[in-house]
């Protein structure tokens, strides 16, 4: 009987790991013009950025395989695609509390807080802890990093404590009036990712995004007729 042949490559056992300079030189070979001019259209920064798809860097990370020590090492480059493999490369259960910090603190662009919050920040330990802690933040992107982190939270289903979901409605609620952009889509995201957690949360999510709905700020009142439209048409698990 014919068997299968062992898939190779560096996820094997005792693989080597590249180093982040090898790494950056290859996703700069990846890149192209297009996809970096590209970026201004989404409103991500070009002016430290290669141009490589998400698509080709997800497969390249997955070739490479996790290192917490080589996502250190790429995170501190700063090129917008070695942040990203940083977070597609990471070890959830190493991250640290600190490291988390740090990283928030250098959030500076949307493209990079929703990819790790998404990939990485909520598997980690003390995810739900940030939440609350980056909410009070008053830059805009390591506020957002707290409601991108909420939503992801709920959209994939961490933790079973449906009332720590219920007092978080009351962060969404106070930063609705919050009229940056990029925050107040971030609060948008986490009111329609706690609707998604079962019936309670679906009804009190409705009841939130209606009351800012009626809100006389402008932002929040954006934020809760957008949530009105996209709520409904999501059905809680």
């Amino acid at each position: 009987m014919a068997t299968k042949k062992k898939k190779t490559g560096a996820k094997a056992a005792g693989a080597r790991i590249p180093s982040a300079d090898e790494v950056i030189a290859r996703l700069e070979r990846m890149s192209s013009r297009a996809t970096r001019d590209g970026m201004a259209r989404y409103g991500l920064p070009s002016d430290k950025a290669f141009g490589v798809p998400v698509g080709k860097m997800r497969q390249y990370a997955k070739e490479i395989g996790p290192s917490h020590e080589l996502a250190a090492a790429l995170w501190k480059a700063g090129w917008y695609e070695s942040r990203m493999m940083a977070a597609f490369v990471d070890e959830p259960e190493r991250v640290t509390a600190a490291q988390m910090d740090r990283w928030c603190g250098d959030f500076d662009n949307w493209g990079i807080v929703d990819t790790v919050c998404f990939t990485l920040f909520d598997r980690s330990a003390h995810a739900f802890d940030k939440v609350d802690e980056w909410s009070r933040r008053r830059d805009e992107f390591g506020k957002r990093a707290a409601f991108a982190l909420l939503a992801c939270l709920a959209l994939h289903g961490r933790g079973d404590d449906d009332e720590w979901y219920a007092k978080r409605l009351a962060l969404i609620e106070q930063a609705a009036t919050d009229e940056r952009n990029f925050v107040k889509k971030g609060v948008l995201w986490a009111l329609r990712g706690v609707a998604t957690r079962g019936a309670r949360l679906h009804a009190a999510s409705l009841a939130t995004a209606t009351r800012l709905a009626k809100s006389e700020d402008a932002s929040a009142r954006w934020i809760g007729k957008a949530a009105l439209r996209e709520i409904p048409k999501r059905k809680p698990r």
